[in-house]
């Protein structure tokens, strides 16, 4: 069988092309996939050739955030039949190294994560019509939940992960700094949880309105300068939690400032090297957590989406066909139109 990908050869290269896709073997299902989402890790990808010391070496199917039904299934699964959408869970870890025996699976030595380049050969995506892939990582979502709300469980996973490493934000006064896809699902995650107060941080308007949408309090445009959050520095600082989520470095100072005396910061974006204001970590004894992506809550986020406890629409700003893709990412590129872009492939 034949089916349409879209594969990037490159920085600023991304054809659209045809391959063949196998039937399902044991253990395997056919999906067809309708809706996937544009990470930063794709930007990057597209935009500079990779990221850090990841580098794209070979041609790639983009794409780790997809959601589509179940068309063939292959013997020996029970679990999942014909019709079935389902949201498809990126992470493949070993499952029999010290960390996975550890139950970290996030940090697994020999991880397969879909559609990344990190390793040789690369992990090939799921930016396409139609591809074969282990029924165990498909997780069933609701039979009337729309696509493109299950294509978004892997983001929403991550914020799920994030939390859950902050503990009981019931009660909780939280700012999230920065307002991309992942920082407006840490304010619908934030508010799922009870936080008490939730402010939102951000330089452009449209990322903020997104935010505001998900369930924040209030909205602070850093774009009319840092000042903005001054008021929350008082007393050594008003928020009892940070979920960062922008990795910049202008940030740093300022989240600083506002967590109150043994608050925690959640380290969700991800940069090169920073400078830390390391007198403010030990002087307000600041306990500052780095979060790296998720495992058992991808199923939660799908339960989350399906049930319509997060409701993750508001922060779907763009959808293009996968021929438009090239548009797609030129498009998610622009903070200050589109929160999350994603592909129909339909």
């Amino acid at each position: 069988m034949e089916t349409r990908v879209c594969r990037l050869y490159g920085q600023g290269d991304v054809r659209i092309e045809t391959d063949s896709v196998s039937p399902p073997g044991p253990g395997e299902v056919l999906v067809r996939v309708m809706r996937g989402g544009i990470c930063g890790s794709d930007l990057h990808y597209f935009l500079h050739g990779g990221f850090g010391p990841i580098r794209v070496r070979e041609p790639i199917i983009m794409g780790h955030e997809f959601a589509g039904y179940i068309e063939q299934v292959g013997p020996d699964v029970s679990d999942l039949a014909v019709g079935d959408r389902v949201g498809i869970n990126p992470s493949q870890p070993c499952g029999s190294c010290k960390y996975c025996e550890q139950d970290t699976p996030q940090h697994c030595l020999n991880m397969r994560f879909i559609g990344s380049a990190f390793a040789l050969p690369h992990e090939q995506g799921g930016f396409r019509e139609r591809l074969t892939i282990k029924a165990e990582q498909c997780v069933q979502g609701g039979q009337d939940t729309d696509f493109a709300k299950l294509a978004s469980a892997e983001p929403l996973a991550v914020c799920l992960h994030a939390a859950r490493k902050a503990g009981d934000l019931r009660g909780q006064k939280i700012l999230v700094n920065g307002a991309g896809p992942i920082g407006a699902l840490c304010v619908a995650v934030a508010r799922h949880f009870h936080a008490q107060e939730i402010v939102v941080a951000d330089l452009f308007t449209k990322t903020l309105d997104v935010a505001m949408q998900m369930g924040a309090d209030k909205a602070i445009n850093l774009s009319q300068g840092p000042e903005q959050l001054n008021n929350y520095a008082a007393d050594k600082g008003y928020f009892d939690l940070v979920f960062e989520c922008s990795a910049a470095q202008a940030a740093m100072a300022n989240i600083f400032k506002v967590i109150r005396p043994q608050g925690m910061i959640i380290q969700v974006g991800v940069t090169g090297e920073l400078n830390i204001p390391l007198s403010s970590l030990v002087g307000k004894e600041i306990k500052w957590m780095g979060s790296h992506r998720f495992h058992y809550e991808y199923k939660e986020a799908i339960k989350l989406i399906s049930r319509g406890n997060i409701d993750v629409t508001p922060m779907i700003s763009e959808v293009f066909p996968m021929d438009a893709v090239q548009q797609a990412l030129d498009t998610a590129t622009d903070r200050s139109k589109a929160v999350k872009v994603q592909l129909a492939f339909e």
